[in-house]
């Protein structure tokens, strides 16, 4: 790791030789960039319900599995792409396998199982979770006194 820091430090325009013969895409690889395949989520709750939203530009729906189990919410995704090009007597057959996982632990005998809704809009997956009526809050009640 450490030659390889200081071999970009003395030779920082090196990359840019490989990009102009080569073009960005030819050593292209979400980990060389740095890239994060775990997506950014924000769980926000209400009154009455839960709503998880994942990042997920440019995913397609299909490709999603949403399921709850023993107080669970697991929330994945698993894409499998091939591509093969054929020029000048050269072949590329790239495969590419993106996939993540992200569970969350529902709070026991609070959420209506049979009322979580998904949907997916703009690169955003929202996931409502119900509350049940038993934990809602009640508004305040004013109380005779006799």
């Amino acid at each position: 790791m450490t030659l390889v820091r200081r071999f970009n430090n003395q030779m920082p325009g090196l990359n840019n030789i490989f990009d102009d013969l080569f073009g960005k895409e030819f050593f292209y690889s979400p980990a060389i960039e740095g890239k994060n395949t775990m997506p950014s989520i924000n769980v926000r709750e209400t009154e009455n319900e839960y709503v998880i939203e994942v990042a997920a530009p440019g995913l397609k729906k299909e490709n999603f599995n949403i399921e709850i189990e023993n107080n669970v919410l697991s929330v994945s995704y698993q894409q499998n792409e091939e591509n093969e090009e054929k020029e000048k007597g050269f072949i590329r057959h790239e495969y590419n396998y993106s996939s993540f996982t992200r569970s969350f632990s529902v709070p026991k005998n609070e959420v209506d199982e049979s009322k979580i809704e998904a949907s997916y809009e703009d690169g955003i997956l929202s996931i409502t979770l119900q509350k049940r009526l038993e934990v809602k809050p009640k508004p305040a009640r004013m109380i005779e006194i006799k």
